[in-house]
């Protein structure tokens, strides 16, 4: 997943105000605490953010490819 596709997904699934809010103030345990755009300025993997974010924001697994992505392979 790249940067932008993390950006739309978070975008599409949370809406531009509440996703800025998420990605700045939801603490990710999966990241030692760190915050979504805290562990991605560390170089962390865009996709394993992502799915730490769904996972810790409660985002039904049917969503977790994020909205208007393509299905990632299994």
């Amino acid at each position: 997943m790249r940067l932008s596709e993390f950006r739309q997904a978070v975008l599409d699934e949370f809406g531009p105000g509440f996703g800025r809010v998420v990605t700045n103030d939801l603490a990710l345990s999966e990241f030692d605490g760190r915050t979504a755009d805290e562990a991605i300025s560390r170089g962390a993997d865009a996709r394993e953010v992502w799915l730490a974010l769904c996972r810790a924001a409660d985002v039904p697994k049917s969503r977790w490819h994020g909205a208007g992505l393509p299905q990632p392979r299994i």
